[in-house]
């Protein structure tokens, strides 16, 4: 527990110290933290993690998060464009390599980037938002999705009595889930309060809503893929912590999530 409370200060000082500047100090903070999740993606798989497709993938989250517009750099690809020559150059993978990097193993591989790449750009997104809070909106994300954890765990320990999903996480409970889903409400109504010409209420609500579902359900994602693979954590960079995927399975669903409903009024 000392270890876990060193490294989360530590670590959480830090992520918030970058936030708080944006710009490039954020953006390159991002930048290594999907490409470390995506290696410990490729290894929870069992993939060589520097063989052609994983290299494939570092490049590919590169180009997912490099930032065009601090750049001065006009994007020549749509999202959709991106993704879909994404899909063929792995397709064409298993044709290359007859097929001794099959369609499952190019599968795991484009999956790993699109749910990387995309939640830790969007992660970007939020912190430059175009009418100039994004440190607003990305906090408000942030503080939901940590008061969801937060009420979720202390609310199950002491109320908790129905289980989740025992299959994949044995210790969530419904009112667990629930106590999340209500703090994470508080919270973004709080916001809401704090700064009424940003955001009302209703929105709030959704918002905050959106964030404990939405997160809570990315901590289950995470916890399936690990269950398959039978480990425990994604990886050993936070001591006491885990991997980066284990600390931001909930983001890197969030997120996306908020942006392409289009639930963040700035879009």
């Amino acid at each position: 527990m000392k270890q876990r409370l060193i490294t989360g200060i530590v670590a959480g000082a830090l992520f918030l110290g970058l936030c708080f500047l944006g710009g490039w100090p954020y953006q390159l903070l991002l930048i290594g933290m999907a490409l470390v999740g995506y290696y410990e993606f490729v290894k929870m798989t069992g993939t060589a993690t520097f063989g052609g497709t994983a290299v494939l993938g570092y490049v590919s989250i590169l180009c997912f998060m490099i930032p065009w517009d601090l750049l001065g750099v006009q994007k020549f690809l749509s999202w959709e464009q991106g993704v879909w020559l994404l899909l063929l150059l792995f397709l064409l993978v298993t044709v290359f390599s007859k097929n001794k990097l099959d369609i499952k193993i190019t599968a795991l591989m484009f999956t790993g980037i699109v749910y990387i790449g995309m939640g830790f750009s969007y992660m970007a997104t939020a912190r430059a938002a175009g009418d100039g809070h994004g440190l607003f909106w990305t906090l408000l994300l942030l503080c939901c999705i940590w008061g969801s954890d937060a009420g979720a765990y202390f609310v199950g320990r002491s109320l908790g009595k129905n289980k989740l999903w025992p299959a994949i996480s044995p210790n969530k409970t419904i009112e667990g889930a629930l106590g999340g889903v209500f703090i994470s409400a508080v919270i973004s109504v709080a916001f809401a309060l704090f700064v009424p010409d940003l955001l009302g209420i209703g929105r709030a609500l959704l918002i905050g809503m959106s964030c404990a579902v939405l997160g809570q359900l990315g901590d289950l994602v995470q916890s399936a893929y690990k269950r398959v693979y039978g480990i425990k954590d994604s990886g050993s960079l936070l001591p006491g912590h885990g991997g980066i995927l284990d600390r931001c399975d909930s983001w890197i669903i969030v997120f996306p999530f908020v942006h392409i409903v289009m639930l963040m009024p700035y879009i």
